[in-house]
C-alpha cells in the first residue's frame, strides 16, 4: 500500500550558485559515498538529482523531525539504479510511518533535476 509520494525539482543554475557561494554546502548535503560511483565522480546534474531525491523523500514521509541530510543517502545499487540508504532519524521516521519500501526515480534535462519518491508499506 502506498503511504506517501513526494516530488521535487531543482534548478541546476541556482544549485550551482549555492555550491559556489558556500563551499562547505556539498559536504553538509552529501555523505562521501554519495559524491561518486566506483567509475566516476558525480556531475552537478547528478548531485542536484540526489538533493531533489532527499527533498522528495521528506515529502513522501510527511515528516522531517530530526532528519539530517546524511541520514538520507542516495546511492547506486548493484544494478546502477538509485536507492536510499537510511540511518538515524530518517530510518526512525520511515519505520514509524510504516514505510518498508522506497521507490526512487530521478532525471535531469533542460536546466532542472527532478526526483520522485513513493513510500510503500
Amino acid at each position: 500500500m502506498i503511504i506517501g509520494i513526494g516530488v521535487d525539482v531543482v534548478d541546476l543554475a541556482r544549485f550551482e550558485r549555492a555550491l559556489d557561494r558556500t563551499p562547505k554546502l556539498k559536504s553538509r548535503l552529501f555523505a562521501e559515498a554519495e559524491l561518486s560511483t566506483p567509475d566516476r565522480v558525480l556531475s552537478l546534474r547528478s548531485l542536484a538529482g540526489r538533493f531533489a531525491a532527499k527533498e522528495a523523500l521528506i515529502k513522501a514521509l510527511g515528516d522531517s523531525t530530526g532528519i539530517h541530510w546524511h541520514d538520507m543517502q542516495v546511492v547506486s545499487g548493484d544494478d546502477r539504479n538509485p536507492r536510499f540508504v537510511l540511518s538515524g532519524a530518517a530510518a526512525h521516521v520511515a519505520s514509524a510511518k510504516g514505510a518498508t519500501r522506497l521507490h526512487l526515480s530521478m532525471s535531469h534535462d533542460g536546466g532542472i533535476a527532478v526526483a520522485y519518491v513513493v513510500a510503500e508499506s
